[in-house]
């Protein structure tokens, strides 16, 4: 199992190519992989699932799915100056996933448990729309359109094709969804 995170660090660095957060993404990876393979029952020969997420512009998430465990994931402390400081041998790994992420959780994926990393960057906003023209001045005859104007316009093929959300093959868990608990719409009281 412990050759599965080099996999799994080669399959978030395809998927992400070209984004600015795929480093920090996939020192994420490996050490959530890690933990599974430490921490939770997929441990004894069992599986765990990597995801890969681009769920709007600027955002990128990985999550890892293991088969849960007794433990629930807590982020340690980074302090060097701790009491084991530099010699301790774990517990800073969620520490070290919070400080290169912009957020981290976890969630139940019954049987098992999904432990999931955010990382956001900085998008161009688009363009703005330009103003519609200011009436013409008082006395003056409004502007009548040219033909080509008043003609209804056809789209172009390219634009008649539906658009695409991304270009980029994504991975999706089944029968879970992929956002976390706190981005879930509320569901309706019935």
């Amino acid at each position: 199992m412990p050759a599965s995170v080099p996999e799994a660090r080669r399959f978030v660095a395809e998927l992400l190519a070209g984004c600015p957060a795929r480093e920090a993404l996939m020192t994420c990876v490996s050490e959530l992989c890690a933990n599974a393979i430490a921490h939770s029952d997929s441990r004894n020969g069992g599986v765990f699932i990597v995801e890969v997420d681009l769920p709007r512009p600027g955002v990128a998430r990985i999550a890892v799915t293991d088969e849960g465990g007794p433990s629930l994931p807590v982020a340690g402390s980074l302090d060097l100056m701790a009491e084991d400081g530099l010699m301790a041998e774990g517990g800073r790994g969620l520490a070290m996933v919070a400080a290169c992420t912009s957020r981290w959780g976890y969630a139940d994926a019954h049987p098992g448990r999904t432990v999931w990393a955010e990382a956001c960057w900085p998008v161009p906003v688009p363009a703005s729309i330009p103003a519609p023209r200011q009436s013409s001045p008082r006395g003056a005859a409004p502007r009548q359109p040219s033909p080509r104007e008043a003609a209804p316009r056809q789209p172009s093929p390219r634009e008649a094709e539906p658009r695409q959300r991304s270009r980029r093959p994504r991975l999706r868990f089944r029968g879970s969804s992929p956002l976390p608990p706190d981005d879930r719409p509320p569901t309706p009281a019935a």
